[in-house]
This record gives structure tokens, sequence and C-alpha cells, in this order.
């Protein structure tokens, strides 16, 4: 993939990398509390077949996953695994944020051994809010991190620098002879499932 790192992929090749990576997402559900239910439901449960949209639950470690879904209380103790098994991820990662207590510390906020969210430990692409969030909230999530992977630059997103869109990237290979016009690459936004808080 020496294209792919240098940024030299056709611009064809590059929206067809994406729409393949995008259905083909090996899921690591890391459950903590009562969320975990709910994922599992959305994960094992026929009823949601997870599978159809490309997802695929349950790999052997987080060295094969694509990205993790974090749902429950995160304490303090926890903290130090949970960024481990970020770390043991491959590149390109990603990660859902589910429920109240994963976002911000939910009802537990103020004890503490509680982690006040987990986006203190590692970088989430998606919230999902909800004390539980249904099944359905998780799918929408997963649809909503599906169509990020299917517009972001593969160069940039491999060598660590913050989510830039396709767009953003050609706009500024278009005016890079102007370089008081270059505009600073974008951060990454979260996607927060129903566009609310993620309280």
């Amino acid at each position: 993939m020496g294209l792919v790192d240098k940024g030299r992929m056709p611009a064809p090749l590059t929206k067809l990398f994406n729409m393949s990576r995008s259905y083909s997402l090996w899921v690591y559900q890391w459950g903590l509390a009562c969320c975990a239910i709910e994922m599992g439901a959305a994960f094992g449960s026929p009823r949601y077949d997870v599978m159809r949209l490309g997802v695929i639950p349950l790999p052997a470690s987080p060295r094969q996953a694509d990205f993790v879904c974090i749902s429950g209380t995160v304490t303090d103790k926890m903290a130090p695994a949970v960024r481990r098994l970020w770390e043991q991820m491959p590149e390109p990662k990603y990660a859902i944020s589910m429920g109240s207590c994963a976002n911000c510390g939910g009802p537990y906020w103020d004890s503490y051994s509680v982690t006040k969210g987990v986006d203190q430990i590692i970088p989430i692409d998606v919230y999902i809010p909800g004390c539980p969030p249904r099944p359905e909230a998780l799918l929408e999530g997963i649809v909503l991190l599906q169509q990020r992977i299917k517009n972001e630059d593969m160069a940039a997103k491999w060598r660590g620098e913050e989510f830039t869109s396709l767009q953003t990237t050609r706009e500024r290979e278009r005016v890079a002879n102007q370089p008081a016009a270059v505009e600073p690459v974008a951060a990454r936004e979260p996607i927060v499932v129903g566009g609310g808080p993620i309280e």
C-alpha cells in the first residue's frame, strides 16, 4: 500500500477502497455494564442482523478489529485496559461510545472512580446517547461511521492525521499554488447519533 501512504491513489480507486473498507468492518465489543445487553442484542440477535450492514462481530482479538464499541461505565481502573485495547488495534481504526456512562460518566459522573467519558482515553468517532440506547441507535451509529469511512482520505488516516474528507484534500491540492488561500486541515468532528448532546 505504498501508493496510499504517499497519497498518490487515483480518486476512483480511493473511493473503491473506502467503500470496501466501510462494508467489511470487524467490531470488537467492549461491554462493561448494562448497555452491553443492548449491544449484544444488536450484534447477536437475528432480529437486527448487523451482518447485513457488513459488520462482523466477535473477532479473535483486537489485532483483527477495525473498530471498537465501548458501552457501559468506564472506571479509572479499567482505563488502562481500554487504552491497551486501542493500541493493539491496527490502523485504520475507529471507536464508538455507546450510552451515557461511556459518553460522559452517566449517572455515576460524580463518583471518585468513574472516568468522565471514554473520550478522555481514546479518540471517539461516534457517540450514541441514551441510558441505555436502543439497538437501532447503535445500527444508526454504524451507518454514520460507514458514511465517514467512505468519504475519508485514506492517506491522511493511515499517516495518523486527523479526519480529512476527500473533498477537503482535493481542494487543498487545487489551490496548492496559492499558499494564502489554503485552509488548515479540519479536525475530526465526532458524530452524535440523533444530533443532540452526548449526555
